[in-house]
């Protein structure tokens, strides 16, 4: 069970909701210590002195604001606390603005919220359901581990989320920050109707589970590789960039294999990147690809009979039909060893040969 690491209550009008804040999301990224080349020393970090190289304790550093070269102004850290905001006790929603209108460069980090006993989950549905039908999020400051923060309160399935924002002098501006904007003038046109059927091809319903970190998987997989001796593939070069001259052609190429089921990004990729040389790493991971699943659960006859006449030609061509985030998936319901390292081909391959071992094995 979550602990609230915020308790107080929302305001809207006269009416006051207690409630619990919860964080919405985990990190699941890999976590590495610093250790000195050759042993297992873990590496530490210190606070020096810049000029002196010695270390310095704690309760002697203090900030300061730099006004000019080698000139600051010196704060205590007593006297940012004699002006930070207190804890508040109260997300007070001062306006209600419709979703739409804020700009997805704005939102920060999400929480959850939750009523803080079953006595006022009415109060609370009722927030919910209202900014649910009219399409709304009330806009309010709160103060959270001495700082203040701009929060957009929006309504999802059963809960209600809050959403901090940046300020608006914390958000650049495109038009003076980047050095290359659009013109327009490319946003017409044939090429822009076969972008429009191209969207319209790979369109689909969000499914969040069907995407992966699979940098994170490599990443362990790496790990787990090391830790064993062996060795894995390295990362395929990225893509060359789209020539203008051929624009036209690679959208017709990448509309006719997004339409006929073999994934239109694959393909492109294929069409605009020289092929990839062979090394003995690639082979090393081919051959781990081969592997069969362990572990594979018995199939009954009837079914290993069906797959058997499935797993040829026809069984292949099945595959195909398939988006690389189902292929992996399946991938992974079968076991494949090395799927995170495959590409979309060798995902169908690795997949076929593992069809026919497990329906030759069930037979």
């Amino acid at each position: 069970m979550a602990r609230a690491i915020w308790t107080g209550v929302i305001t809207f009008g006269l009416v006051t909701v207690p409630v619990g804040l919860y964080t919405a999301t985990e990190d699941h990224t890999v976590h590495f210590h610093q250790l000195q080349r050759g042993t297992s020393d873990r590496i530490r970090n210190r606070r020096v002195n810049e000029r002196t190289g010695d270390e310095v304790d704690t309760s002697d550093i203090v900030k300061g604001f730099e006004i000019g070269e080698g000139e600051y102004v010196i704060v205590e850290p007593d006297e940012l606390d004699e002006i930070a905001p207190g804890r508040s006790q109260t997300i007070d929603i001062s306006d209600f603005v419709d979703l739409d209108a804020i700009e997805p460069v704005y939102f920060d980090r999400t929480y959850y919220i939750a009523p803080r006993g079953k006595e006022y989950t009415k109060v609370y549905e009722l927030l919910r359901a209202a900014l649910a039908e009219g399409n709304k999020v009330g806009i309010a400051t709160f103060v959270m581990r001495n700082k203040q923060y701009l929060t957009a309160l929006r309504a999802e399935d059963k809960v209600l989320v809050l959403q901090t924002l940046h300020w608006a002098d914390e958000v650049r501006d495109p038009g003076t920050e980047l050095p290359e904007l659009s013109s327009g003038r490319a946003g017409r046109g044939k090429e822009l109707q076969m972008a429009l059927q191209l969207v319209d091809a790979l369109s689909g319903d969000w499914n969040p589970k069907q995407y992966h970190d699979t940098y994170q998987e490599k990443v362990r997989d790496l790990v787990k590789a090391k830790a064993e001796g062996q060795e894995i593939a390295t990362a395929e070069a990225p893509p060359q960039a789209t020539n203008v001259i051929d624009l036209m052609k690679v959208l017709e190429g990448s509309l006719q294999a997004a339409r006929s089921g073999r994934g239109g990004e694959e393909q492109a990729k294929q069409k605009s990147k020289p092929a990839p040389r062979k090394t003995a790493r690639t082979t090393a991971a081919k051959k781990t690809a081969k592997t069969p699943a362990r572990n594979a659960p018995p199939k009954k006859a009837g079914a290993a009979s069906a797959r058997s006449r499935g797993s040829g030609s026809g069984g292949k061509r099945e595959l195909q039909k398939l988006s690389k985030a189902e292929l992996y998936q399946r991938a992974s319901d079968q076991e494949v060893a090395g799927r995170s390292r495959m590409s979309r081909e060798e995902l169908i391959d690795a997949l076929a040969r593992s069809t026919r071992r497990r329906s030759k094995s069930a037979a």
